[in-house]
């Protein structure tokens, strides 16, 4: 199985790596962003996924083209099928998550929260007596403060958001308007393939001008929990998980063996890789109505890239 377990490129200047995606900054203030197969969760990375981080950039991709109209993104152009060129931006440290559902695994989702009896959580009050993977009266931003040293996210209100310094009012609107927008986008494209878009996060910018853009990825499987409209229906009343593909296919195989928070992460077997990549091949298909054709040039993913990635070289 062909896999991209790391994307490190010498040749390109000013290297970072993130949970799921390696960067580069160019000097003339645009970043190389390259998707591994990596997949993350519970702030740990879980395993290596064939093909993920080429569906995950060819579904952002999707997207991005999807809601161009709804606000400003951060893609310049796609050199290689794992590869975005984007703006260069100061990423804003609240990161926004929208719900249309009570539903979630990590410590930060809505329903991990209720569950505890929380009932007044990010600004939000819940009335009791709501069940698991209840569709909410409406869409609500669950915004959490963005961990850029690899700790915890941590839940945040719009007050605290403000008062704090985090965002001022004008950008905290703006984000806001933005997600909510992107996120009535997303559902209203995914119920036409039969898709319920539950609930996702968002990464906004400013440039050097202050503007706010998207950043990231936009309604991928890892950014985004989709389910299978027709089988919704059914598990609700039945109180079981709606069917999906997002990485919650991995992320609930892992939490129910261990505390994922804590506890070393057990051998994912390799079936269980093969059908979460097939998951995300689906995922591909599904939500943009698209085959998903693997590039297979080069000897290695990393080849391949390198060779799409040589323009960019450094030169000594």
């Amino acid at each position: 199985m062909r896999s991209l377990s790391e994307a490190f490129i010498p040749e390109l200047p000013h290297y970072y790596g993130g949970k799921v995606r390696e960067n580069y900054d160019l000097p003339d203030g645009r970043r190389i962003i390259i998707a591994t197969d990596r997949i993350s969760a519970f702030d740990r990375i879980l395993a290596t996924i064939p093909d993920k981080g080429q569906v995950l950039t060819q579904t952002a991709r999707y997207w991005f083209e999807a809601t161009a109209d709804i606000c400003p993104n951060h893609v310049l152009s796609y050199p290689d099928p794992n590869v975005v060129i984007g703006k260069r931006l100061d990423i804003l440290p609240v990161e926004i998550v929208v719900r249309g559902y009570l539903a979630g695994t990590t410590g930060t989702s809505l329903l991990t929260l209720y569950r505890k009896g929380m009932r007044d959580i990010y600004g939000l009050h819940l009335q009791d007596g709501l069940r698991d993977n209840e569709i909410l009266p409406a869409s609500v931003i669950t915004p959490t403060s963005k961990a850029f040293d690899g700790g915890h996210d941590e839940p945040l209100s719009a007050h605290q958001i403000i008062e704090s310094g985090l965002l001022s009012p004008d950008q905290w609107e703006t984000v806001s308007r933005y997600a909510l927008a992107l996120f009535a986008r997303g559902q209203e494209l995914a119920a036409r393939r039969g898709l319920i878009l539950v609930d996702t996060k968002y990464e906004f910018g400013t440039d050097a001008t202050g503007q706010i853009i998207l950043a990231d990825e936009i309604h991928t499987p890892d950014s985004s929990r989709y389910w299978i409209a027709d089988s919704y229906d059914q598990a609700f009343r039945d109180g079981s998980r709606p069917k999906s593909f997002d990485k919650d296919f991995i992320r609930a195989w892992v939490a129910e063996r261990c505390d994922p928070y804590k506890d070393a992460i057990p051998e994912i077997p390799k079936a269980l890789i093969e059908e979460t990549a097939e998951v995300y091949r689906t995922a591909y298909r599904t939500i943009t109505g698209e085959e998903f054709v693997p590039d297979t040039a080069g000897a290695t993913v990393l080849d391949r890239i390198r060779g799409n990635l040589e323009p960019f070289f450094m030169k000594a």
